[in-house]
């Protein structure tokens, strides 16, 4: 197993930037606002693992594809991951935990870990996810795309309200869709140039 710190800090960058204005982060402090937090982030985390090994797996065997094929496919995925963060509209959708208080450890954890595993599918984390572990290594991405996806619920727990009247989501997206739109340019150049 070989880790690459700079493989892990571009996963976690990127995933990080990506979930932050997505709406598992207003579910997370919707439910947070509901339940108790700690029991919540349990349950998000849990339901984000399972989507990064589901999306690890899936850009591994990507990788075994021939290296400017997996390169296209890249610029591909970051065009679309750059266009969908900058096209705007993204779902604002708070009302994911619904209006009634749940209580106790178990309760609180499936209803967290529901909400995202049935949210994350075939999101633009997962995708960037998989096509990250394609051309950065399997384990590297998976550690940098956990942390940030755990992150990014502890934050939205811990200090959502306060990103929310200070920082504008829309900024946020625009820089990940930026980082996004130069990563597509740049597996584009490594097919023609490396």
């Amino acid at each position: 197993m070989h880790l690459d710190p700079l493989a892990i800090l571009t996963a976690f960058g990127l995933i990080f930037l990506a979930e932050l204005p997505d709406k598992t982060m207003f579910a997370s402090l919707a439910m947070g606002t509901r339940m108790r937090p700690l029991y919540v982030w349990f349950g998000t985390s849990t339901a984000f693992v399972v989507h990064v090994a589901i999306a690890v797996g899936a850009g591994s065997l990507i990788g075994l594809l021939p290296d400017w094929i997996v390169k296209l496919i890249s610029a591909l995925l970051f065009a679309f991951g750059a266009f969908m963060l900058l096209r705007g509209g993204g779902d604002d959708a708070e009302d994911e935990a619904g209006g009634r208080t749940v209580t106790g450890f178990w309760p609180v954890y499936s209803t967290a870990f529901m909400a995202v595993f049935i949210s994350e599918w075939g999101d633009l984390t997962q995708i960037t996810t998989a096509n990250l572990a394609a051309t950065n290594g399997t384990w590297s991405t998976a550690i940098g795309s956990a942390a940030a996806l755990m992150s990014v619920s502890a934050l939205a727990l811990i200090a959502g309200r306060f990103i929310a009247k200070r920082v504008p989501l829309k900024t946020v997206q625009r820089i990940g869709g930026v980082c996004m739109a130069g990563l597509a340019i740049w597996s584009l150049t490594e097919i023609f140039v490396g």
